[in-house]
């Protein structure tokens, strides 16, 4: 198949239906063993410094992996995407717009979809025979998801590597399929994680420094129990059709549909704080407003640029949040104890 990059979670049903297997660029920039050369290539050919780091690495990958064609995401992700496009045409780049409804829609969505099958030569039924060749993979990425948070046998990091490779599954979804349900039924007799394991959401998009993080957290007695845009990538909604899945899938559209799935996570995650991570220079940041007024949890905002890596600064704030909600959650035990007599926490 030809390799078709992708700026972030599109209708890969569509790309694969016409022939092409998706790349998502995204996962190719952060595994790199050394992904700060990439930011270094688009910084030499006259990427700003104060541009955000995921797009000069999605430049970088373009032209270190031969990608001649790429689905740039206009509407719907990162405003910074629309000029990358004209770059890469610039540089001889095949660019292919594709644009989210600006609502939630299946009818809107069903446009989208039409237009984009309609250019690149197949149809929506069969995307629809991809999407069920697709759904195997979704649905153990979904059960991962699960065993995370009900059954406590999956870390934080592993949630995240799963399921923010649904994006293109790792460019095979047979092998995707294959070694992740190895992992799940390997995972189902471990032992779970202690009771007093603080539980946390990470809300935003993937982090730069996602191993640090999770092991860091980890360290501290904590873990991740929800990833919030990672599993959207995975689907959890699929609904009857492609129009009805991409709808329901809430990153590209207002902040309001991502609050009510975060919350309803939340709840049933039995959470105990946020992290909320903002990406340097993303427009997507200012929504740190919106979460710190609805949200009625702790939350922590880190930011990150191009440190691949946790610095002092940053664990030294997250090993603080840790401990406040620590102290948090002694002194709710202490308040619910038949024992309790108004006593100062301590």
């Amino acid at each position: 198949m030809r390799k078709i990059g992708i700026t972030t979670t599109v209708p890969i049903e569509i790309l694969m239906a016409a022939g092409y297997q998706p790349v998502d660029l995204n996962n190719i920039f952060i595994t790199d063993p050394h992904p700060e050369r990439l930011i270094n290539f688009a910084e030499r050919t006259g990427f700003p410094l104060n541009c955000c780091s995921w797009i000069k690495g999605i430049y970088g990958v373009c032209f270190d992996r031969d990608i001649d064609t790429v689905l740039c995401v206009t509407t719907g992700d990162c405003s910074n995407t629309i000029m990358l496009a004209e770059v890469l045409k610039h540089k001889g780049i095949t660019v292919i717009p594709f644009a989210y409804p600006e609502r939630s829609s299946p009818g809107l969505m069903q446009q989208a979809l039409e237009v984009l099958a309609g250019t690149l030569g197949t149809t929506i039924e069969a995307a629809s025979k991809v999407r069920d060749e697709l759904q195997p993979c979704r649905t153990l990425a979904l059960e991962l998801d699960n065993l995370t948070w009900e059954n406590d046998v999956i870390s934080g990091m592993e949630n995240h590597l799963w399921l923010v490779t649904t994006s293109d599954f790792n460019q095979d979804h047979r092998q995707y399929r294959l070694h992740l349900a190895a992992l799940v039924n390997e995972s189902r007799p471990r032992q779970p994680y202690p009771p007093e394991h603080l539980r946390l959401a990470y809300i935003g998009v993937p982090p730069v420094y996602a191993q640090d993080l999770y092991s860091f957290l980890e360290g501290q007695g904590a873990r991740v129990v929800f990833n919030e845009v990672q599993r959207q990538f995975a689907m959890p909604q699929p609904g009857d059709s492609l129009a009805e899945q991409y709808s329901s899938y809430t990153y590209p559209y207002s902040i309001y549909d991502r609050l009510r799935d975060i919350r309803a996570e939340l709840k049933r995650r039995r959470v105990d704080g946020v992290l909320h991570y903002v990406q340097a220079f993303c427009h997507r940041g200012i929504g740190d407003i919106i979460f710190r007024d609805a949200l009625d949890l702790p939350i922590l905002t880190i930011e990150g640029n191009s440190d691949f890596f946790l610095g002092t600064h940053l664990k030294t704030r997250v090993e603080a949040f840790v401990d406040m909600l620590r102290r948090n959650q002694r002194l709710e035990n202490r308040t619910a104890s038949p024992d309790w007599r108004g006593c100062p926490a301590k």
